[in-house]
């Protein structure tokens, strides 16, 4: 077919120089090469379809790799709460303290208790707030002040079923009238991790 196109196209030129033959053949060929190649593509892409695969097609293995399924997930020992019975639904919970002598204190006593796993103490926090009952007044407006305040954060990891109980534990032994206990969901995680969570902490 390619070839017939070709001939079909020069026969009906009509005799022109050397030189303007030069500058036409490589459209020429060019166009005869582009049928050739469309002409093996549709043979390959019907056989393929024969076969019932695409692997004869030259952009198989292009298509695989854009389109194709995703690889397998590694194996990482990570695990969702629900998807084991060796752990149980657990939290991290922030306490803020106003110092490191009552971080420490409170820190050891709730794991002491088994009411956390783990406590992590960060200090050198500085918490900015408004207290409801410190008000400044500046003419005839009232404004809420803005405290400042040097704390420490305790990071805590428990069970869910334990924050009650430390809440509880956290307000008897704070010096706040209203402590922060800010509990936080676990959705996930080291297997290991999780399950040392549950065996270090009561029932």
């Amino acid at each position: 077919m390619a070839f017939s196109l070709c001939c079909r196209a020069s026969s009906s030129w009509p005799i022109v120089s050397a030189t303007a033959l030069r500058r036409r053949l490589p459209l020429v060929g060019a166009f005869c090469m582009l049928s050739f190649g469309l002409s093996n593509l549709c043979l390959s892409y019907s056989s393929s379809l024969k076969t019932g695969c695409a692997q004869s097609l030259p952009f198989a293995p292009l298509l695989r790799s854009k389109f194709g399924g995703q690889s397998p997930a590694k194996n990482v020992h990570t695990i969702r709460m629900e998807g084991s019975s060796n752990t149980v639904p657990s939290i991290v919970v922030y306490v803020t303290v106003p110092n490191k002598e009552l971080g420490k204190k409170l820190a050891e006593s709730i794991v002491r208790e088994k009411l956390a796993a783990c406590v992590n103490r960060v200090p050198g926090i500085e918490s900015v707030y408004q207290w409801q009952g410190e008000l400044i007044s500046l003419g005839f407006v009232l404004w809420a002040q803005i405290q400042t305040d040097s704390e420490e954060l305790l990071i805590i990891k428990t069970r869910q079923s334990l924050l009650e109980a430390l809440t509880e534990h956290v307000k008897a032994n704070h010096e706040y009238e209203v402590p922060e206990v800010i509990a936080l969901p676990i959705t996930g995680g080291s297997l290991q991790y999780l399950e040392w969570i549950k065996n270090s902490t009561r029932d």
